[in-house]
């Protein structure tokens, strides 16, 4: 698994960037994918965390996009699919700084299906001709919150993505 994620990267990373426009990686017509990996913890439980989104650049730096993630190890189980909008800095060189927004639609297996909003601000950095890894910050309000049941109705946390540009 880990020769297949290592060939996988290096496809990636090794396809010449496109030299149209001037948003260059993050141009109008570009498309990105990235993946997701790390842990959650809810309902008095640890989670593993998988996931993935795909966006697409509808102006240079103006992405649109749809992100899934699977939350396992613990019960219940929860399923995310959130569409966002983002806008990146494309100006900048080496560093380029984020900005998005986001609803999200969780299942819950077992429980009422739970709807939120949220914001991320954060940095790409360069890691290859079409490679860029992010750090960031998240702030997401739950809608319709139920305290009885959530410990919670709004949360912060950090984000840390590998994104890959064609």
């Amino acid at each position: 698994m880990n020769r297949l994620l290592f060939a996988v990267l290096l496809v990636f990373t090794s396809v010449p960037v496109h030299a149209e426009g001037e948003g260059g990686a993050f141009g109008q017509g570009r498309t990105h994918v990235s993946l997701v990996a790390g842990n959650g913890y809810a309902f008095n439980d640890n989670y593993l965390v998988l996931g993935a989104s795909a966006s697409y650049y509808v102006l240079d730096g103006l992405g649109v996009g749809l992100s899934l993630e699977n939350w396992s190890g613990a019960d219940p189980g929860i399923t995310k699919y959130s569409p966002f909008v983002q806008y990146v800095v494309y100006q900048a060189s080496v560093v380029q700084p984020y900005l998005g927004g986001f609803y999200r639609h969780t299942n819950i297996s077992g429980q009422p299906s739970l709807d939120s909003v949220g914001a991320r601000l954060g940095i790409y950095i360069a890691s290859g001709s079409n490679a860029f890894a992010g750090i960031g910050m998240v702030y997401e309000s739950y809608l319709d919150c139920d305290t009885a049941v959530y410990s919670s109705c709004s949360s912060s946390y950090p984000e840390v993505s590998i994104t890959f540009g064609f």
